[in-house]
């Protein structure tokens, strides 16, 4: 898709305030609906020619894990906070398990992709730390 022609932002400014934005602790996705919606920009790649994640990979400010893995773990945490307490939740408790199938299925593609490092593995105990 080519640049819309009612963005007047050049990638420089673009490129400042997703930084500007990320130092302030907003989430990626986060970022891109705040251009969107308050700057007008539809979509950063489409007028940058770069990803919100990649503009803060070059720029050295990018997480450790991939923001859409780590929603994942911060949900089954707190499903296994839940369970703690609700102890026959079979419905949470089967939620938990999908969803920790999901983040396994995850973490396999981003340690293909080169995301994570070699033999990442999720661990509840340490993903309650990863969290928190």
């Amino acid at each position: 898709m080519a640049r819309p022609e009612w963005v007047t932002y050049t990638d420089e400014e673009i490129e400042e305030m997703i930084l500007k934005l990320n130092k302030e602790g907003k989430s990626t996705s986060v970022i891109g609906i705040i251009l969107r919606d308050q700057y007008g920009i539809p979509s950063v790649k489409d007028v940058t020619g770069e990803r919100i994640t990649e503009i803060l990979k070059r720029n050295g400010q990018a997480g450790d894990y991939p923001e859409d893995l780590l929603n994942l773990i911060k949900r089954a945490v707190n499903i296994r906070d839940h369970l703690e307490e609700n102890p026959k939740d079979l419905h949470s408790r089967r939620g938990l398990t999908i969803i920790e199938s999901r983040i396994r299925k995850l973490a396999s593609y981003y340690v293909s992709e080169g995301e994570l490092p070699e033999g990442w593995r999720y661990n509840p105990k340490e993903a309650a730390l990863l969290v928190k």
